[in-house]
């Protein structure tokens, strides 16, 4: 369990103060869009619906389906608060690199010279980063460390503190493909 707390820890973002707010691509910015309008024009009207439909049902005090809804509608208009503050304070940066660095969208197999172990990850913006899913986020330790290197360079990653470590970038994939990553929920 410690050790996979310990993982976790290195590849979640860091939380540092950006006064432009959340760093995001162009595809990311057209995804965060198209969520906030389809919560616009699908979502709230049903969840409106379904807390008039409990209204109708009497007695608010005991009326489950009415708190329900009300909860419902209460976090769609929340999420759509949260994405418009992204879309208003984010910095759009630029998912392109070299052809043999590391970038944005790109797949690493990355050596741990500690433990021994490769693994492989993909390198992602802050709120597309899910290392359940492979995906590692910029402003991770590992994710900062490796960005703009190429293969075979013998990297440190900085934890703060005094902490860090050395991993070896073995192998870059290009996959620019980010048309299946979603963005994090908050």
């Amino acid at each position: 369990m410690q050790r996979r707390l310990i993982e976790l820890r290195l590849f979640s973002a860091v939380s540092k103060s950006n006064e432009m707010g959340e760093q995001i691509t162009k595809s990311d910015l057209k995804k965060i869009e198209e969520e906030i309008e389809h919560r616009k024009l699908v979502v709230r009207p049903a969840a409106l619906e379904a807390v008039k439909e409990a209204r109708a049902q009497g007695d608010l005090s005991e009326n489950f389906e009415y708190y329900a809804a009300k909860r419902e509608k209460n976090q769609n208009e929340s999420r759509i608060r949260y994405l418009e503050r992204i879309v208003k304070t984010a910095e759009i940066i630029d998912d392109s690199s070299e052809d043999d660095a590391m970038g944005i969208n790109n797949t690493a197999e990355v050596f741990y010279e500690k433990t021994g172990e490769t693994k492989t990850f993909r390198l992602v913006t802050s709120i597309r980063g899910d290392i359940l899913h492979g995906l590692i986020s910029i402003e991770s330790p590992v994710g900062h460390a490796i960005l703009g290197h190429k293969e075979g360079d013998r990297i440190m990653v900085d934890l703060g503190n005094g902490n860090s470590f050395y991993i070896v970038l073995k192998k870059i994939i290009k996959t620019n493909d980010d048309s299946q990553d979603k963005i994090k929920s908050f």
